[in-house]
C-alpha cells in the first residue's frame, strides 16, 4: 500500500518523504489492520495515529481513507474540524506561546514574533531539522506568570522578547553538551 502511494507521487513530493517519515508510514500500514474497515473508525484511527507520532502525515491520511473506504476529502474534513489534530511533525522541542487574556495584555503576541523570527518558522510550523516547533495556545494556566511559555514540559514565566534568545541559547547549549556526552561515552566503551 506504501510503495503504491509513494509511486503515485511526483518526484518532489517523493523527496519530501524523509526517513523519518518512512518509518512513520511504515508502522501505519502494519497498524491499519488492526481497526475494522469502517468509517465510524475514522476518528479513533486518526487518534491513534496523532497519539503514538504527535501528528497525522499527510499520506497517511490516504491509507486511512483506503482503509475505512472513503474519500480522501472526507479524513481531511474530519481531521481539520478537531483542534487536536496536527499536520506537521512536532519538533524535539516543543514551544507553546500563551495567547490567553492575561499573557497576550503583557505582550504574548510580540513573544511569538520573535520565536518566528528567530526559529525561522511561522506558528504551526516545525524546522526543517525537526528541532524546534512553534505553536499558540490560547492558555496554559499559569496567569500570574503572564506572559508565560512552555517549552517542552518547562513553563517559561514571565517572559520578554530579550528572553526569547535566551530561551533558544539554553536549548542549543544543553544539546551541545548531551551529543559531547554521547561522543565521550562512546569513546569510553569503544
Amino acid at each position: 500500500m506504501l510503495d503504491k502511494l509513494l509511486a503515485a507521487l511526483n518526484e518532489t513530493e517523493r523527496a519530501a518523504v524523509d526517513e523519518e517519515e518512512y518509518n512513520v508510514l511504515k508502522a501505519v500500514v502494519d497498524e491499519l489492520p488492526a481497526f475494522p474497515r469502517e468509517i465510524f473508525q475514522l476518528i479513533p484511527i486518526l487518534q491513534a495515529i496523532q497519539r503514538k507520532y504527535g501528528y497525522l502525515p499527510r499520506l497517511a491520511l490516504n491509507m486511512v481513507a483506503d482503509h475505512v473506504q472513503t474519500t480522501i476529502g472526507k479524513v481531511y474534513g474530519v481531521a481539520t474540524f478537531y483542534n487536536q489534530f496536527r499536520f506537521n511533525p512536532p519538533g524535539r522541542n516543543p514551544i507553546k506561546v500563551c495567547l490567553g487574556t492575561a499573557c497576550h495584555v503583557k505582550g504574548g503576541e510580540i513573544l511569538l514574533e520573535n520565536f518566528e523570527r528567530r526559529l525561522q518558522i511561522k506558528e504551526g510550523e516545525t524546522s526543517d531539522d525537526r528541532e524546534y516547533s512553534l505553536e499558540r495556545v490560547a492558555c496554559i494556566g499559569c496567569c500570574a506568570l503572564a506572559p508565560a511559555v512552555v517549552v517542552g514540559e518547562k513553563v517559561e514565566a514571565y517572559v520578554t522578547p530579550s528572553k526569547v534568545e535566551g530561551i533558544i541559547t539554553e536549548i542549543e547549549v544543553r544539546k551541545e553538551m548531551a551529543e559531547r556526552e554521547q561522543v565521550k561515552n562512546e569513546a569510553a566503551n569503544g
